[in-house]
């Protein structure tokens, strides 16, 4: 055991606490949110049948930057020091605060997209960027200022992915969490602290946020919330590059949120081959296609979860597992997306819910 990792495993039990306690200071904030929150009213594309307020992720933003605050003041160790981090928080939180406006009025794509691409040039500019990868059988592969594009591209796709799969009660939230544990515990027995410390933070915020919404939604996480925990996530893959020694730190979040990723592309995917307008509102992800053809949204959102804890032991498995079956061993997420699928659409084709 290294001294990084000595010091990370002594100070675990404060770090908990911590994240109990931002878990109580979302949920203070979340329970307000349900008295005073925007109004989200059930149309033919969602999943619910009563109006609901939505902006709970408000209640997340909060408890993080609390944990922020907290830290810079009386932290140590991890006390986030990064140079990049305050521009990368900064940004972070101007993009939570336009989804909030989003959230009221219903703001145009255009214009989440513009402050979606602002916030990822921000992180970029502040130095958070893929500046090489470690392949697996290959190495170092140093990619230079192309880096800075693919970052930027990664950050986009992740944040509206988790904003695309936020349509079912704890779906995104459960998803996050388990995402953000699991970050946690490989980046601490890395020496990412970084990736370890800001992880935590998040998962005390969702922490607070999912019983409120699970397994009934008295409220919904909203754009603020989606939008916000997608950013970070894909932060902290970003940040995971910076891991040395770490044969898939560039996989970590893909694995971890392999489930959302895959729903993602595949219907982008589907819906092109199709002629479809993309900017057009549907209820086409095949997280909604099963829950239309019958499952309990309960299960479905379960499911996701399963597939989050699947990423996780993979990512540990990747790092145990010998050089020759590293290949197998990432491609079993995969695998299980595929026959998903399939599932999918033969419940799909039963319950008639159109051309597949």
């Amino acid at each position: 055991m290294t001294t990084a990792q000595a010091i990370a495993l002594l100070a675990l039990p404060r770090h908990l606490a911590l994240m109990g306690g931002l878990a109580l200071f979302s949920g203070i904030i979340v329970r307000v949110m349900i008295a005073i929150g925007v109004p989200d009213h059930p149309d033919a594309r969602k999943a619910h049948t009563r109006t609901t307020p939505k902006s709970g992720g408000v209640g997340i933003v909060g408890a993080f930057l609390l944990g922020v605050l907290l830290l810079y003041r009386y932290g140590h160790v991890s006390r986030l020091a990064e140079p990049y981090f305050i521009g990368v928080i900064a940004a972070a939180v101007l993009m939570a605060a336009i989804s909030l406006v989003d959230d009221v009025l219903n703001l145009s794509f255009v214009i989440k997209l513009a402050t979606q691409l602002i916030a990822a040039m921000a992180a970029v500019a502040s130095g958070l960027w893929v500046h090489k990868l470690a392949l697996p059988y290959y190495g170092q592969v140093m990619l230079g200022p192309t880096g800075m594009g693919l970052t930027v591209l990664f950050l986009l796709f992740v944040t509206n992915a988790m904003n695309f799969i936020d349509g079912l009660n704890g779906l995104a939230a459960g998803v996050t969490l388990i995402a953000c544990l699991f970050l946690a515990a490989i980046a601490g027995l890395h020496g990412g602290f970084f990736v370890y410390t800001a992880s935590l933070l998040l998962a005390g915020g969702v922490l607070g946020f999912l019983p409120f919404n699970y397994p009934k939604g008295r409220i919904f996480m909203g754009d603020v919330g989606s939008q916000f925990c997608g950013f970070m996530l894909a932060l902290f893959g970003v940040a995971a590059t910076s891991f040395e020694g770490v044969p898939l730190s560039f996989l970590l979040v893909p694995f971890l949120l392999s489930g959302v990723l895959y729903d993602v592309a595949f219907t982008l995917i589907r819906r092109l081959a199709a002629g479809e307008n993309l900017a057009r509102a549907h209820n086409g992800h095949l997280y909604q296609l099963v829950r239309r053809a019958g499952m309990d949204a309960r299960l479905v959102a379960a499911i996701h979860w399963g597939f989050a804890i699947l990423g996780g032991v993979t990512a540990i498995g990747f790092l145990l597992t010998p050089p020759g079956w590293r290949l197998a061993e990432g491609l079993t997420p995969l695998l299980v997306q595929f026959i998903w699928t399939a599932y999918v659409i033969i419940r799909a084709r039963a319950a008639k819910l159109g051309r597949w």
